[in-house]
């Protein structure tokens, strides 16, 4: 006969999932949102943050934690990964707002995105100053704000305005190479179906 203390507790009644449940989760949510938000076109964070609240609605909803933790957690975070997809891929700006473009001059909002456009602003200032010959005054000249005319870069460089249009070209396309060396082509990863 077994004692009160020891009685199976049957299932209905047992107790929602400890807090060292969730604990003993976290790296493998971790682990699993890294790997699926690329490919989703997601921030991590947001991937884990969307598998964490199913899985305290399912506690509320059935007062027990899955079965196979394990399992459900890797099943939960493909699901919201595509659901994160497909949503990602139907998702268009609204007309009123213009849909905003790596290189804006201006970003518009968060601090982040201001720090992020100052520093490919500097990169590309930086790559100008190490590109061969004549080039680094040719596109510093380019890159001037007051956005001089061809006839005054060409006087202030002492070339001729004919010159100038094949000089930028190699210039710019000496400036590409070396901007592509240096940084991966943006896009999405993972499979694409």
């Amino acid at each position: 006969m077994t004692s009160p203390e020891t009685a199976p507790v049957p299932r209905t009644q047992e107790r929602p999932a400890a807090p060292g449940l969730l604990a003993a989760l976290a790296p493998l949510l971790s682990a699993e949102s890294d790997a699926e938000a690329p490919a989703a076109g997601v921030d991590p964070g947001d991937l884990e943050q969307a598998v964490w609240l199913r899985l305290l609605e399912q506690l509320r909803e059935t007062g027990t934690a899955p079965e196979h933790p394990a399992e459900w957690l890797r099943r939960a975070v493909r699901a919201e990964a595509r659901r994160a997809r497909r949503t990602h891929d139907r998702e268009r700006p609204y007309r009123d707002e213009p849909a905003e473009e790596p290189g804006d001059a201006e970003p518009h909002g968060s601090p982040e995105q201001s720090l992020l456009a100052a520093e490919g602003r500097r990169s590309l200032r930086a790559a100008v100053t190490r590109t061969p010959g004549r080039c680094p005054k040719v596109l510093t000249a380019m890159l001037d704000p007051e956005d001089p005319t061809y006839r005054e870069i060409a006087g202030e460089l002492g070339i001729s305005q004919g010159s100038l249009g094949p000089m930028r070209s190699r210039c710019l396309g000496c400036l590409r190479r070396m901007l592509a060396a240096e940084v991966p082509a943006p896009g999405r990863r993972g499979r694409v179906r």
